[in-house]
């Protein structure tokens, strides 16, 4: 058995074969029933890729990799165009299901993208860092966290309050200061203000942009189920089993 078995596919569906071949495929196909069911489950394994992977070269990847899988394991034909027999269809695309479905499970780890949805920030009037305040707000809303910390900062010199710091917080591991971002998240876990489990859910979050998933499972772990985001948390959980 020879890869072009199932490689063919691949090259009708990105228009890669020659006139003469695409004529004697389709004709193929026509012919042979168990061809034509087993092309059709390697085009909904293809859009199941497609799917998964948004970039190009992503895609590409998993089919050199298929194609180096299939060189390995099957003998290659002299000829492009061969007699197919029924459970050569079944084998090849069982083949390219189970290793596309290989690929997709070792690309399934959590990312820190999958769970980050850093909430709205609204403060309240508090006086003579009320400029600052709205200022502070009105960047971290609008995602430009680099211009917020240092808005931050200069109210953290006056309030120290547990809002200001979960959002500082925020701001730095969005923008990827994670020491100074997990020890603000920290001071905050040992607290008991509102903020305290929204800490621990955010140095989860640090620590499954490091990739540590490890800390990150023990930390989720330790919020109680009567947290606000607690489908978030059972949800990373399950993905982290």
């Amino acid at each position: 058995m020879n890869e072009e078995h199932f490689l063919e596919f691949d090259e009708y569906l990105q228009g890669e074969m020659s006139a003469a071949d695409k004529l004697v495929f389709e004709q193929q196909l026509r012919d042979q029933p168990d061809l034509a069911m087993a092309f059709e489950t390697y085009k909904e394994l293809q859009l199941h890729l497609e799917n998964k992977f948004g970039q190009a070269d992503e895609l590409k990847a998993f089919k050199q990799n298929l194609k180096g899988i299939s060189k390995k394991h099957f003998k290659k034909s002299k000829t492009k165009v061969v007699t197919f027999k029924p459970w050569y269809y079944v084998a090849a695309a069982s083949v390219a299901v189970l290793f596309g479905l290989f690929f997709l499970n070792q690309n399934s780890d959590p990312t820190f993208e999958d769970y980050n949805q850093p909430e709205t920030a609204f403060f309240t009037e508090r006086g003579e860092a009320n400029d600052n305040l709205k200022l502070a707000q009105d960047a971290f809303n609008g995602k430009k966290y680099k211009e917020a910390i240092p808005l931050f900062e200069t109210i953290l010199k006056t309030d120290q309050s547990a809002e200001i710091q979960y959002f500082y917080g925020v701001a730095l591991l969005e923008e990827n200061r994670l020491p100074e971002a997990e020890s603000v998240f920290t001071t905050l876990k040992m607290g008991n203000s509102i903020y305290k489990n929204k800490a621990i859910w955010s140095l989860a979050l640090s620590k499954l942009k490091q990739k540590d998933y490890k800390t990150c499972k023990e930390l989720l772990l330790t919020i109680p189920e009567d947290y606000e985001g607690n489908d978030q948390v059972d949800d990373l959980l399950e993905e982290l089993d």
